[in-house]
């Protein structure tokens, strides 16, 4: 699996001459609000420019009738256009809880944090040249791009020294920036049920770095638990399910790829988890016009239809991704003629 990471549109287009136009427009959480309701009261369209305001652009669309809350993520680019995501909450849907904010005064030592955004530029630099490819197999990321390894290397012996003061930050920390490092560096600490049970823990935090990061030191210990079932480890799908009804983006993006980790080999428990809490999202996510993105929950619908993997990667090769989702819904195809 490869690591992305998403850029607001909005940062990167205020320092530029011109900020970039509107191209594909994917929605999550329409229930009852239909997709051209929010277009209108937003006054988006794709080709458009890119509105000035992300806070402006969320509150129109909160004031629809039936909408409590939105939120919008400009990723940049496709060429010179921004891809928008636009997530809503309905009345009565499905809402992720997570826990307040933490406010221990307790931090990380600035080498370690200064390594670390060095790390995320590297990663980004890689990304750009087509180099993010990273092996999940000894339970945390190793990636092929020579740079962003060598600050990986470092983070193993620093969480050799420092596990307990990693934990700490993780759980107390009151600056969430502290506890987003301690979420990916604490990944390479020993793989025992005690990590598991911390990053699981992490999962509920208030801030959605936080999260993402808990999740992808998750899926790369699934890697390995996968790998090696003699050590023991467990991790539940409960909360990655619950992350698949969530409005934030980052939320929805990992939790679809580290299930495609705990479903590997068919696993009925998770996959039955996801039909019963959170199919529709998975619905919705699978038919984004963003290929990189529909990707993962399109494969996790297919397993969830009864399909290989094989079979379901033809089908989507082919374009062909509605008879996959109509077999997942248990939705008979229409008959011709």
């Amino acid at each position: 699996m490869t690591r992305t990471l998403l850029v607001l549109a909005w940062a990167s287009g205020a320092a530029a001459q011109a900020p970039p136009r509107v191209g594909d427009i994917n929605f999550y959480g329409l229930r009852k609000v239909s997709a051209e309701r929010i277009l209108d009261a937003a006054k988006l369209k794709s080709g458009g420019a890119l509105p000035p305001s992300k806070g402006e652009l969320e509150d129109r669309i909160s004031r629809i009738p039936g909408v409590l809350l939105a939120h919008v993520e400009a990723v940049c680019c496709e060429g010179a256009e921004a891809v928008l995501f636009i997530g809503v909450e309905e009345k009565g849907a499905p809402h992720a809880a997570f826990r307040t904010e933490s406010t221990g005064d307790v931090a990380l030592p600035e080498e370690l944090t200064d390594s670390y955004r060095q790390f995320l530029g590297a990663v980004a630099r890689a990304a750009s040249e087509g180099r993010a490819a990273e092996d999940l197999t000894a339970g945390h990321s190793l990636m092929a791009d020579p740079a962003a390894r060598a600050f990986q290397q470092q983070f193993i012996s620093f969480a050799q020294d420092h596990g307990p003061l990693l934990r700490e930050v993780l759980r107390h920390a009151a600056d969430p920036d502290l506890r987003a490092v301690a979420a990916a560096v604490i990944g390479y600490t020993p793989k025992t049920q005690e990590l598991v049970n911390d990053l699981e823990d992490a999962m509920q935090d208030a801030d959605e770095s936080v999260r993402a990061n808990a999740m992808r030191s998750l899926s790369a210990i699934g890697v390995l638990s996968a790998k090696q079932p003699g050590l023991g480890l467990r991790i539940a799908p409960t909360w990655f399910v619950e992350m698949l009804n969530s409005i934030v983006l980052s939320d929805r993006v990992e939790s679809a790829k580290a299930l495609l980790i705990l479903t590997d080999g068919g696993k009925r428990a998770a996959l039955d988890l996801i039909r019963e809490r959170a199919l529709a999202s998975l619905v919705e996510m699978a038919r984004w016009k963003t290929l990189r993105y529909a990707l993962p929950p399109f494969l996790l619908l297919g397993r969830l239809a009864g399909l290989e993997d094989p079979t379901i990667h033809r089908f989507w090769e082919a374009g062909q991704r509605e008879p996959v989702i109509r077999k997942a819904l248990g939705t008979p195809a229409r008959k011709r003629g």
